[in-house]
């Protein structure tokens, strides 16, 4: 019997969501050679976080993609508001700021993922093995992970490399082998997605979350349909099944009356894609050999949909940080430097902080004493009544806590094929 076929590499990447496909890019386009691994298929699965924040707009547009990424289907909004007693209150809007792009852009996740896996396959040091998942870290003999055990559609893999990333997300497979254990911010959330269709006639809500009756219903345009989210306490989906779908749509009807005659859409609460919101986080992202970002090093809720950023703003810090003394390693044959690791969670950590205190106020705050104690929540009247607290909340959910720019340059002749 044949042992596993083996690769080698300077970094290896696994997870190829917003964070592992951003970092791919980062690295290949300076020249560091990248193999990246995705244990599915493809990129088509329904309910992720497709929110494109303007900081992301921003680091798309520094990599010269911005353009290419306006031609994908997709829908801009600049407001983000509850309803509460029949009346709209905006909490942000993003065209009260001064930036190159003042608006979110929902995009289907798989769309965003193919231009970023698409630019970094245009880069001769990158290679994408999808349907490939990783179960586990090599050792070298003094104990520091030295690259990855994966299965794929031929059988076993070993990938050797100076670094390995591990952004496979909240249920990352590295982070389990290796023993590291995230630690929870606050109290879960059970959230639920699903589908309504969309007519002409329906107002221009843009993202809009509507409390009432100990309900909280978030609705957001995509157009043809609005994706629709239920937010309930940690195992609260065992009362929804036992009152049956019957109260679920007339919940609906009532907090979004403007959906009344369509709730019937729904023919099943079995259609309802339920995630269970959890806000964690790693107190070390990193290990000799091995470091973790987006939700694998921190988990992020829903709420204001910063997951994606977060992951993609992580992608920028890891690259900014690590390709001088990567590629160092890869021309030199030196060993990597495993002390630069810590520089990227020094670097992430007070805006991760700030943001998971922010998704953790609005549920406790807002989601609680709506869910929890059938209350009015009384935050969304402040940005009614005072002004400044609307602009800094559209630039702390659209630009984040401390937002990254690209530093890294391209490699010489990339530079020269761009030209």
């Amino acid at each position: 019997m044949s042992g596993p076929t083996i690769r080698r590499t300077t970094v290896c990447v696994v997870g190829g969501g917003p964070a592992g496909a951003m970092l791919g890019l980062l690295l290949a386009r300076s020249g560091v050679a990248v193999v990246a691994l995705e244990k599915h298929d493809d990129f088509h699965r329904d309910f992720r976080g497709d929110t494109v924040h303007p900081a992301t707009l921003q680091v798309l547009d520094e990599l010269g993609l911005v353009d290419r990424f306006h031609e994908l289907p997709h829908q801009k909004v600049t407001t983000i508001g509850v309803v509460q007693e029949g009346r709209r209150i905006d909490i942000a809007d993003f065209s009260r700021l001064r930036i190159a792009y003042p608006y979110m852009a929902f995009v289907p996740q798989w769309d965003f993922l193919d231009l970023i896996t698409g630019e970094a396959a245009r880069h001769p040091t990158y290679r994408l093995s999808m349907g490939t998942e990783a179960v586990g870290v090599l050792r070298s003999a003094d104990g520091r992970v030295s690259g990855v055990r994966a299965r794929g559609p031929d059988g076993e893999t070993e990938v050797h490399c100076a670094l390995v990333v591990a952004a496979d997300g909240r249920h990352s497979a590295l982070r389990a082998d290796v023993g590291a254990r995230p630690r929870l911010i606050g109290r879960s959330l059970d959230v639920a997605f699903f589908r309504i269709s969309r007519r002409s006639t329906d107002p221009d809500e843009g993202i809009c979350v509507r409390v009432g009756n100990g309900k909280v219903f978030g609705a957001t345009d995509r157009g043809s349909y609005w994706q629709m989210s239920y937010e309930t306490v940690r195992g609260g989906f065992a009362r929804v099944r036992r009152e049956g779908l019957d109260a679920f749509r007339a919940d609906l009807a009532a907090l979004v009356p403007f959906l009344a005659d369509r709730v019937h859409e729904l023919r099943s609460l079995d259609e309802l894609s339920i995630l269970e919101a959890r806000i964690d986080r790693l107190d070390r992202w990193h290990r000799p050999g091995l470091l973790f970002i987006g939700d694998a090093a921190h988990a992020m809720s829903p709420v204001a949909g910063f997951g994606v950023n977060l992951a993609v703003q992580d992608a920028v810090a890891a690259a900014n940080a690590l390709t001088a003394p990567l590629l160092r390693t890869q021309r030199t044959g030196v060993p990597f430097d495993d002390t630069r690791l810590a520089a990227v969670r020094r670097r992430r950590l007070l805006a991760t902080v700030l943001s998971q205190g922010l998704q953790r106020g609005t549920q406790r705050f807002g989601i609680d004493t709506t869910v929890k104690e059938a209350r009015q929540p009384p935050a969304p009247r402040l940005f009614e009544r005072f002004g400044p607290a609307q602009l800094l909340m559209s630039r702390v959910i659209g630009l984040g806590f401390r937002p990254e720019h690209v530093r890294t340059p391209p490699a010489p002749d990339q530079e020269k094929d761009a030209s």
